[in-house]
């Protein structure tokens, strides 16, 4: 099960946005942080406490990754050749979990761990649970067969509220999506901004 699963729009309140853009989401009815005190925090944030909230929004859109996960991941973006928040961006794209939710097989990050745990899902034929499994331009998802007639499945790929990005072939008749290439930040649909510089600044302190 995803660890998270019972508090995701918890994240949408403390960020004051919709990071999702989720339909269901409480920040569209109530534009403020939790708490009876929610409605009075609006202080200036120092340059720590906004690049914070950039590495918890980030992070927090990928579902489950534990701190040290997500950190790794940083450090293998710092390590690549080219703009930092570029790869951090591009590796946590290419992970299986998001290319699932991505191709709109499953509604939610949330799920789409959850749907990569219980081996739902082969990469080039082969079946893989792991949700953090790296993908590499030219792999290609599929939902195996006995799991093509899921109701979340069939329900997700009609959802109007998202569009599979031109970075992910997906083709829902016979349930399989290929990886065409490594995304720049402009090419994520993300449906807020999202400041991964901020999250290096964070890191690098």
């Amino acid at each position: 099960m995803s660890k998270r699963e019972s508090s995701k729009y918890k994240i949408d309140r403390r960020m004051g946005e919709n990071i999702w853009g989720r339909p269901k989401s409480p920040v569209n009815r109530r534009q403020y942080g939790p708490g009876q005190h929610g409605q009075r925090r609006k202080g200036k944030m120092s340059d720590f406490g906004t690049q914070l909230r950039a590495k918890q929004k980030l992070k927090g859109y990928y579902g489950d990754i534990s701190e040290k996960q997500f950190r790794k991941t940083y450090e293998e973006a710092a390590r690549r050749r080219g703009d930092t928040s570029e790869n951090l961006v591009g590796l946590l794209e290419s992970r299986l979990d998001a290319i699932v939710y991505r191709a709109k097989f499953v509604p939610t990050i949330w799920a789409a761990r959850q749907f990569v745990n219980h081996g739902h899902v082969n990469v080039n034929g082969v079946r893989t649970n792991i949700g953090s499994y790296r993908c590499k331009a030219g792999d290609v998802i599929e939902v195996r067969q006995k799991s093509k007639q899921l109701t979340v499945l069939i329900e997700a790929t009609q959802l109007a509220e998202r569009d599979v990005p031109d970075y992910i072939e997906a083709d829902h008749s016979k349930m399989v999506a290929t990886f065409q290439r490594v995304p720049n930040l402009g090419d994520v649909p993300y449906p807020v901004v999202m400041e991964p510089n901020l999250v290096v600044e964070f890191y690098s302190r």
